[in-house]
């Protein structure tokens, strides 16, 4: 994001206004649980995203850095999105905002067994996570 946009000097408004929105971070979410995804692969979750806002937000993250188009292996009429390393990095964001979840509502059973593993110790949860992502 170019200085200039920027609507103040605050770091939270700064990433907030990357990555803040429920859309770019479920685009996240699933890439970091599936390690990549197509299109329709994210027109699939159960948020039912459409198809005007995906697009949209699939090319925000990827002019910001945060994920990557690339061919997909099996098809050369589809693309395949990764995150990119600054993507990566949203890891402890997106186990934080897991476990403030887990507090105040209940979370599936496999997002808890993940959780139990990161609050045990989360340097090496994020440093394997980041690296399996890579």
């Amino acid at each position: 994001m170019a200085d200039s946009k920027k609507r103040s000097d605050c770091p939270v408004s700064c990433s907030l206004e990357i990555w803040g929105d429920k859309w770019s971070l479920l685009i996240v979410r699933d890439l970091m649980f599936t390690k990549q995804c197509t299109y329709g692969d994210f027109l699939k979750s159960d948020e039912k995203i459409a198809t005007n806002i995906l697009a949209a937000r699939l090319k925000s993250l990827e002019e910001v850095g945060i994920i990557e188009r690339t061919e997909h292996p099996d098809s050369k009429r589809k693309m395949s999105y990764k995150l990119t390393t600054k993507g990566v990095d949203m890891v402890p964001i997106l186990f934080e905002i897991i476990a403030w979840a887990d507090k105040y509502s209940t979370i599936p059973k496999e997002q808890k067994t993940l959780l139990k593993k990161y609050k045990k110790d989360k340097e090496a949860f994020i440093k394997t996570s980041i690296k399996e992502l890579k």
